[in-house]
């Protein structure tokens, strides 16, 4: 028989083999146990989304980063911005290219433009790129 730690964790015969062993799991009865307390925030959280849509008009290359005004963009309705409407600080900014959320530290999205910081790839024509814009009011 094989001696096991008191924990019954790591077998002493096998650790040249890399085995870890867990522990049994025991079976609770859910039915004894006492649900936490509900709390009733004393306002309302109401959020607030606006979305920009960029279609790419000429490949962009992003060997030393580029900068896209907030005029390239529609927002949902299909109507020309001029700015990006920013939630700070009770909101945040979503970047999408091409479908595939974008790391946060990979742009910035300020009233009037995004800025793409240089990366060794390049954006296609015909490729998607959206803003997401989200905030947050207590009511």
């Amino acid at each position: 028989m094989k001696k096991m730690d008191p924990q019954n964790l790591i077998c002493d015969s096998c650790c040249e083999n890399n085995r870890f062993f867990l522990p049994r799991i025991k079976a609770v009865d859910i039915c004894s146990i006492q649900p936490p307390p509900v709390v009733i925030p004393e306002g309302t959280i109401i959020p607030t989304i606006n979305r920009y849509f960029y279609i790419v008009t000429e490949d962009i290359d992003l060997t030393n980063g580029v900068t896209l005004p907030a005029n390239l963009f529609t927002d949902d309705n299909g109507n020309s911005v001029s700015e990006f409407k920013l939630f700070k600080p009770n909101g945040y900014v979503n970047l999408y290219i091409n479908a595939v959320m974008q790391e946060g530290g990979a742009y910035k999205v300020t009233s009037d433009s995004l800025t793409l910081n240089p990366f060794n790839t390049t954006i296609f024509a015909g490729t998607p790129i959206i803003i997401e814009s989200l905030g947050f009011q207590q009511m």
